[in-house]
């Protein structure tokens, strides 16, 4: 009987599905490698919470390790696993070098997210109030971040924008990213146009692009829509809202703070239209893909509808200005025979954009053979060697600075 192939995810914090596109995510990957037979443990230094998914009743070893200690070096040691995926870029610049050291052979994969670097830029250039330009992307976050990747034998990327950026402007090869989107198909039963009702924006308040969206929604964007639709209602769902998010709640103008969404599908069904003016971010947006599972025609910007619908028609509109914004999020609302093409748009994306079946089979067989060819890749991949040797490993150095520091406290 074959030896099952042990696959170890660190986790940056343990998955919440129900709260963020991250979660999800997480769970995706997780299903798709349990699809091809791997026993999989996920570790993660954070705590466990009450909205955290239950990995046990998926069949998944959950283990609890803490940041720079010894202690997940024996641990490693004794799981041997042959895959070790790295849940964003941080986790693996605190671990990565332990597992290198520890079990070399293991394949070490990247879950970008989003490029972190991208989306700090953008966010520095709206705060100064000023356009981004790519040259803003030239960072301190953006050297440690492509540094990880290097040091990594595969990046999956969920945006080709970012990928192309990857390769255009670092001049990172292709033979270590690998484009792997979140899956979505449509979902049954989604209600008609006349059975919806008010806008709706939903978003992990955690993640600094969704408050400015909605706080930018409430300082410009609402105050023109709800003069021109007065009846019309606004209702911001999200995890994690924070007092100055809930000061926004203002139900005299019908823009209304509702907190966590317990069932985000119901409410995503119920609502008419979907408005997410996002200003910065990157990779892709969770929000406006549910919404095309839902059948929720959504306005957006740029930012918001990057790397999702490629040369497809957009499930609504992209509007960056804000008077144009209000003006497609009006027609969007009153006009049903518009409303009902965007919705057939988003399920046209939806197919072609981010079916399951059209990336798994191509990615397990590409682990597959990495795993095989394991020394060529990184000797290919020479660079990131270099990396990893000690003259320029600081973050391997600074923590075992710590944990001595700890034991002698």
């Amino acid at each position: 009987m074959l030896k099952s192939k042990i696959l170890l995810i660190v986790g940056f914090v343990w998955p919440e599905p129900k709260s963020s596109a991250a979660g999800k995510r997480m769970l995706q990957l997780i299903e798709l490698f349990k699809e091809f037979g791997y026993k999989i443990t996920f570790a993660s230094t954070a705590l466990n919470i009450d909205f955290s998914e239950d990995l046990s009743n998926i069949g998944v070893v959950t283990k609890s390790i803490q940041l720079n200690s010894s202690t997940f070096d024996e641990y490693i040691k004794v799981l041997n696993p042959d895959i070790v995926l790295f849940d964003r870029f941080m986790v693996e610049e605190q671990f990565g070098w332990r597992v290198t050291e520890n079990c070399p052979k293991a394949l070490k994969i990247l879950d970008t997210e989003d490029l972190h670097f991208l989306r700090y830029a953008r966010q520095n250039a709206v705060k100064e109030n000023r356009d981004f330009i790519l040259d803003d992307i030239f960072s301190d976050i953006a050297k440690r971040e492509i540094a990880s990747i290097l040091r990594c034998d595969l990046s999956l990327m969920i945006s080709e924008y970012e990928i192309e950026l990857l390769q255009s402007k670092f001049k990172i090869s292709k033979d270590i990213l690998f484009y792997l989107p979140i899956f979505a198909n449509k979902l049954d039963a989604n209600p008609s146009y006349s059975d919806r009702e008010d806008f709706i924006f939903i978003g992990n308040f955690l993640h600094e692009p969704n408050w400015d969206c909605v706080k930018y929604m409430s300082e410009i964007i609402w105050p023109i829509l709800h003069a021109k639709l007065p009846k019309a209602k606004l209702l911001v769902y999200g995890a994690y809202a924070s007092q100055k998010v809930l000061e926004l709640h203002k139900p005299k103008q019908n823009f209304y703070i509702m907190g966590r969404a317990e069932n985000a599908e119901k409410v995503m069904k119920k609502a008419k239209v979907v408005l997410a003016p996002i200003r910065f971010g990157a990779g892709i947006k969770g929000k406006l893909i549910e919404a095309m599972q839902c059948g929720t025609p959504s306005v957006t910007s740029s930012i918001g509808a990057e790397a999702i619908n490629d040369n497809l028609n957009w499930n609504g509109f992209i509007r960056n200005n804000p008077d144009e914004f209000v003006d497609a999020a009006v027609s969007l609302y009153q006009e049903e025979n518009s409303w009902l093409h965007c919705q057939k748009n988003g399920y046209e994306i939806l197919e072609k954009r981010f079916n399951k079946l059209s990336y798994k089979t191509d990615f397990i067989d590409l682990v597959n053979s990495l795993a095989e060819n394991i020394k060529q890749h990184r000797n290919e991949n020479f660079i990131g060697s270099i990396l990893q040797h000690h003259s320029v490993s600081s973050t391997k150095y600074m923590s075992k600075w710590i944990e001595e520091k700890n034991k002698n406290n």
